[in-house]
């Protein structure tokens, strides 16, 4: 059996998502596979080239996994004739030039989102990839969790019959930083360096909802910082610019109605850091990161509104679980090795995550913005090049 090794450089590797899911869970735990399988039987194996600003940080990494080749110079890295792929997970400010640059050096791209922080800009690395001719994908993982495939499984058997409603609760606490360490990076809370909850999730909002019912067209949203001020990594001080939650109305295409929460600053009082529920006139489902419950139109409850007596419905007992039926890996490893067949193999089929589905999630949190702040409901528009 054939066996080749694909250079992809990797820039942003020293931070926490990078590192773990990209470098750590996808790249290294493919190569520890021993690669991915082609449709000819080749196996492709990832050479990762390490890129970051620090050059300590990219050393102690590199020694930890026994790996070779970084550098601190992104030049450098696409000017290697061995890398085919350029992966990028810095910062959302950071990500557009780098992007470009790779792109201009031939490269094929697959990056985190948001790919810009505007809708002019995600539409500027279309039009770039297109006219290049370079594959491009984006990381869109939560379509390929447990969770969230169960729930396509559910709809693609019929099981709700129209969908009426989807409503999801996203968040934790993030700590201030003062009397005990915030769990993410101080940047996340400064809009003048990319921060905001708004820009972060409706991104993923965008393509969890085009995956489950289909496309939005219309939102009302509410962006709000209910934390002013956070401490940074050196323990100083700062104000906290950036939204560190929105509350949003999506209406989509076919008429459903989609509620979201997304809150740095709420206590979990769920299963699951993040829930779905979706509701229609055959069944409803609550689905999260990994399970998925449901009640069918035969088995729901006749619940009475009585509130002079104890509630005694046992009603999270009354949901069934739904069974795996499959073995799902981790869902940035396998969106990974979608993305790599994407490129090798020459009769791939589309990849669905690009760039243009990117930019429309931009698009939405722009539209989500923009209607915070002006107060109103605003109008999904086509967004093309």
């Amino acid at each position: 059996m054939a066996v080749r090794e694909v250079g992809v450089v990797m820039n942003g590797v020293t931070g926490r998502m990078g590192y773990n899911q990209h470098l750590v869970r996808s790249i290294l735990a493919i190569r520890d596979q021993g690669g991915i399988e082609l449709a000819d039987g080749t196996r492709v194996v990832p050479d990762p080239l390490l890129v970051g600003r620090s050059e300590q940080k990219l050393r102690d990494i590199a020694d930890r996994h026994g790996l070779t080749r970084w550098t601190t110079d992104l030049d450098t890295a696409l000017s290697d004739p061995s890398t085919l792929i350029y992966f990028d997970a810095q910062t959302t400010r950071a990500r557009e030039k780098s992007v470009l640059a790779a792109i201009a050096a031939g490269r094929h791209v697959y990056c985190e989102k948001p790919t810009s922080d505007s809708v002019a800009g995600a539409l500027e690395l279309v039009r770039a990839a297109r006219e290049a001719g370079v594959k491009n994908g984006v990381v869109m993982d939560k379509v390929f969790l447990p969770g969230l495939r169960k729930l396509r499984r559910l709809i693609e058997g019929g099981f709700f019959g129209r969908i009426l409603s989807v409503r999801g609760e996203f968040g934790y606490w993030v700590f201030e930083g003062d009397w005990q360490r915030a769990q993410r990076p101080s940047w996340n809370y400064r809009a003048e360096d990319g921060g905001g909850i708004t820009l972060d999730m409706f991104c993923h909002w965008n393509y969890v909802l085009e995956a489950i019912v289909g496309r939005v067209r219309a939102v009302t949203a509410l962006s709000v910082t209910h934390i002013p001020q956070r401490w940074d990594e050196q323990g100083r001080p700062y104000d906290a610019t950036a939204d560190d939650a929105a509350y949003a109305i999506f209406e989509l295409e076919d008429g459903t109605i989609a509620q979201l929460n997304s809150s740095w600053a709420v206590r979990v009082y769920r299963d699951e850091l993040v829930e779905f529920q979706v509701d229609g006139t055959e069944g409803s489902a609550v689905a999260g990161l990994r399970n998925c419950r449901i009640q069918h139109r035969s088995t729901t409850p006749m619940p009475v509104w009585n509130p002079d007596l104890p509630v005694t419905e046992p009603f999270r007992q009354q949901w069934q679980e739904v069974p795996d039926n499959a073995v799902y890996d981790n869902g940035f490893k396998a969106e990974w090795e979608q993305f790599l067949r994407h490129v090798l193999e020459e009769d791939a089929a589309p990849f669905p995550y690009d760039f243009l589905a990117a930019a429309r999630g931009v698009q939405l949190a722009e539209l989500g913005i923009q209607s915070s702040r002006e107060g109103r409901r605003i109008e999904v528009p086509e967004v093309g090049v």
